[in-house]
């Protein structure tokens, strides 16, 4: 998996960021979602790097980037992991850069654009609505439909404790459920992605994030709607058919209340798009960042 990709450890203001690098061309970051790592792009990313400078990481906790302790939200929230993909990106040398992000990855690469306008070139989300949004709508079925946004939020050391006794269940549970039918993942991925679940600073660390979702990630949420604050570069909203997103929102009309510039569709498949439909995810993106950023092929 990402042969003729470089590998590369940051050192940031909070954890050390890893990850891995190729291509030529405009900058192009891509962030996961739980319970993944940035494995979850081995078929995206060699696609895209014909064409831009490919760059996925690990987030905090997860893979092999760093953990960071204690309990205050604040230090655990999206602007947080934000500032720490900036930080890392440049240190790599890209002070400007689009972003892609997926689940947990996709709000963090929101609230990149909301904080950084200066740095980000173009946002492209893989079936999330903001984090204020969801927890607004929230009911009966969003709290068992996504049980991990109160599960993993619960009061330490619940989650973390009960996570610690079937670690591997745990992360089937989320792959197998929230996958299409009959998708299989690969045996090293899923091994690889069961690992950092065993791991009980790795587990406390992402619990942390959870608490910090629905405390200040969604007031920094809210506070951006009330002050009427959009991103303002050109957005790409992607999303699942089969998933919570479709049912139960309207993705694009949601994204235009908090995106000047909005465009996207839907994909046949489960929660995991870059993993399931690689081949037209990839596709997707290289055409909305082609449009407006142009590149490598371009130059």
């Amino acid at each position: 998996m990402f042969a003729g990709f470089d590998r590369f450890d940051c050192e940031t203001s909070g954890a050390t960021i890893h990850g891995v690098r190729a291509g030529d061309g405009p900058a192009v970051l891509l962030l996961h979602g739980i319970p993944q790592t940035h494995l979850m792009w081995r078929f995206v990313a060699p696609q895209l790097a014909h064409d831009f400078t490919v760059v996925a990481t690990d987030l905090r906790g997860y893979g092999s980037s760093g953990c960071v302790g204690g309990e205050d939200p604040r230090q655990h929230g999206m602007r947080e992991l934000a500032r720490e993909q900036r930080e890392a990106m440049a240190a790599l040398g890209y002070d400007r850069f689009a972003v892609v992000g997926h689940d947990r990855g996709a709000r963090c690469a929101y609230r990149m654009a909301l904080d950084h306008p200066n740095t980000i070139t173009a946002l492209s989300v893989l079936d999330i609505v903001p984090t204020a949004e969801a927890f607004a709508r929230a009911n009966a079925e969003f709290a068992l439909g996504f049980w991990v946004w109160s599960f993993l939020a619960a009061q330490a050391p619940i989650p973390e404790t009960l996570i610690h006794g079937a670690p591997d269940f745990f992360v089937d549970h989320m792959l197998d459920g929230w996958a299409a039918p009959h998708h299989t993942f690969e045996t090293e991925v899923r091994t690889s992605y069961r690992q950092q679940f065993h791991d009980p600073e790795r587990v406390a660390t992402i619990c942390r994030q959870y608490r910090a979702a629905a405390t200040v990630d969604r007031a920094d949420d809210m506070a951006d709607r009330d002050q009427h604050r959009k991103v303002r570069v050109p957005a790409q909203v992607l999303w699942s058919q089969q998933g919570a997103v479709d049912a139960w929102y309207d993705p694009i009309a949601i994204w235009k209340r908090w995106a000047t510039n909005v465009e996207g569709r839907s994909l046949s498949c489960g929660h995991f798009l870059p993993e399931e439909q690689p081949d037209l995810t990839a596709r997707l993106l290289r055409t909305f960042l082609l449009n407006h950023l142009g590149g490598r092929r371009g130059f």
